[in-house]
């Protein structure tokens, strides 16, 4: 790692953002590619030209229940190998699975490459929000950074679609265009292996794995000051307290998952890494962004209007995407999501009730009315649910079990969408826009979900979250007070170092605290 070991400061975490950010852009990239192309004779003819009502639905899907399986593997390696180890292996899984879907002549040769990709992701989806959470050295840092990673998400998303559109468009003079895009899958998966293994893994990972002098480079690096300096030692002394209270409270199992009596509820907070990001597909989001050119080609459009409309679509969700950046420390996790689900739901019943009308009260009007509320739905569900519960789920599981709450994120997500496509999929084709009544009851649920299970977390570190979820009033203020008085002497400290620096500005801040008590007791 000799080629990146210099760099430290903002310099590090910003490269470390570019690594993780082509990750999960790649994530984007993958979701959006098939949907441009799955539709198109070439590509049909290339595989066979599959007649089954499924074949077309499980090769858009099985990719979903891969990367959803691979998700809750990295459980059992996720932590021997670290967060930085499983990155790298899904990158490498991506650039062998875009070899063998760009290279495909056999419906069975592009399932296995949707199910090699799809693993790949499943270990990208595991450990990318987990990584920038863990590196983030303020609460408030947390929830922009890994919104920006989810913003990366639905742009790679757009982009597949506006690529797709391009090659789709000289398929009749060159039939292989459609394997461009494919294959360009490897491109951000060897930019972000690259960058990931010259770069360390996180000062948690290090401390939780005994090896403290790592963990201390690594902290003092993205501080940018020397290991002795306060500032980093205040940090590793709250993160090895943390580690300490949970292990004092015990070994996570799978009882303890199903019924928690854990003091620091882990059981809990697992649980809801997963129901979190399965509540997010629930919401119809994939429904939409899967099938948006089969939707619009079933308002009538033809087949070149349905495909601008998708990119329109999917580029709306991604200019979406960036203003929670700004907002989610503002407006908080609790808020974002609440009322986003409940106008997804708004926009999910509008648009249900202008598709199903009755033949002779359809009209263009209406077509439009359906395209705007479904624009309109994907705008409103970027800036609530997109990232927010990505952040969510990694930030309140105790440290010595992140790789297991990134994995039941990713899980929960992967197999949520794998019965969103392949159930909405087929009832698309089955009863039309009626299966959507589906997603929209969910969003209301997951309102409800939300509102009763989530306490906020917006503000705190993720040391503090443990107080957050302690069962008794005892055990939570002995966690604050002990927070309270590792930053009284470190705030103590900083002071006699100053004070040695400059003795008149320390004399100074003396008789202001003097006075200062004068006027209280007065």
């Amino acid at each position: 790692m000799s080629g990146l070991s210099t760099i430290q400061g903002k310099t590090l975490y910003s490269t470390m953002s570019a690594a993780c950010g082509a990750a999960f852009m790649l994530y984007g990239w993958d979701a959006g590619v098939l949907g441009g192309i799955q539709e198109t004779p070439q590509f049909r003819a290339a595989i066979g030209n599959p007649t089954g009502a499924y074949i077309i639905p499980i090769i858009a899907s099985i990719y979903n229940l891969a990367a959803g399986t691979m998700s809750l593997c990295v459980m059992f390696f996720g932590m021997k190998i670290g967060r930085r180890g499983t990155i790298l292996l899904g990158d490498f899984l991506i650039c062998v699975g875009a070899l063998l879907q760009a290279s495909t002549y056999s419906v069975a040769q592009i399932i296995v490459g949707r199910i090699v990709t799809g693993c790949g992701i499943g270990c990208i989806a595991s450990a990318v929000p987990t990584y920038m959470s863990e590196m983030s050295l303020e609460a408030k840092e947390r929830g922009p950074e890994v919104s920006y990673q989810l913003a990366l998400l639905i742009t790679g998303v757009a982009l597949a679609y506006w690529v797709d559109l391009g090659f789709v468009q000289g398929l009749d003079k060159h039939i292989y265009l459609w394997r461009i895009p494919l294959a360009l899958q490897s491109c951000f998966a060897i930019f972000s292996a690259v960058l990931i293994f010259l770069l360390p893994d996180t000062p948690r990972w290090y401390y939780a794995k005994g090896r403290e002098a790592e963990g201390d480079n690594v902290l003092a690096r993205l501080h940018g000051l020397p290991v002795e300096h306060e500032a980093v030692q205040l940090v590793r002394q709250e993160i090895l307290a943390s580690m300490k209270e949970q292990d004092d409270d015990g070994v996570i199992s799978l009882k303890l998952l199903i019924w928690d009596t854990s003091e620091l509820q882990f059981g809990r907070r697992l649980r809801t890494s997963f129901l979190i990001n399965w509540a997010q597909q629930f919401l119809g989001i994939n429904m939409l962004v899967y099938f948006s050119t089969q939707i619009f080609s079933n308002l009538h459009y033809s087949a070149r209007t349905s495909g601008i409309l998708a990119g329109v679509l999917n580029t709306a969700f991604a200019i979406a995407s960036y203003p929670p950046i700004y907002f989610i420390e503002r407006v908080g996790r609790r808020a974002m999501m609440i009322w986003s689900a409940i106008g997804c739901g708004i926009c999910m019943l509008v648009y249900v009730i202008v598709t199903t009308l009755p033949p002779e009260k359809q009209s263009v009007a209406t077509n439009w009315t359906a395209v705007a509320f479904i624009i309109l739905y994907e705008i409103v569900f970027a800036f609530g649910w997109l990232g927010t519960c990505w952040v969510y789920g990694p930030e309140i599981a105790p440290l010595r079990y992140r790789h297991i709450a990134g994995s039941l994120g990713a899980a929960g997500e992967w197999y949520s969408t794998w019965i969103m496509v392949f159930g909405g999929g087929t009832g698309i084709n089955a009863v039309g826009p009626k299966i959507f009544i589906w997603p929209l009851l969910c969003c209301f649920l997951s309102a409800a979900y939300v509102y009763f299970c989530c306490p906020e977390t917006t503000g705190k570190t993720l040391e503090e979250i443990d107080a957050l979820f302690a069962r008794s009033q005892t055990v939570r203020d002995r966690i604050f007070e002990e927070q309270t008085q590792r930053r009284a002497s470190h705030t103590s400290i900083v002071a006699a170092e100053d004070e040695k620096r400059n003795p008149y500005n320390g004399k100074r801040h003396s008789i202001a605290s003097v006075r200062h008590r004068e006027h209280v007791k007065v």
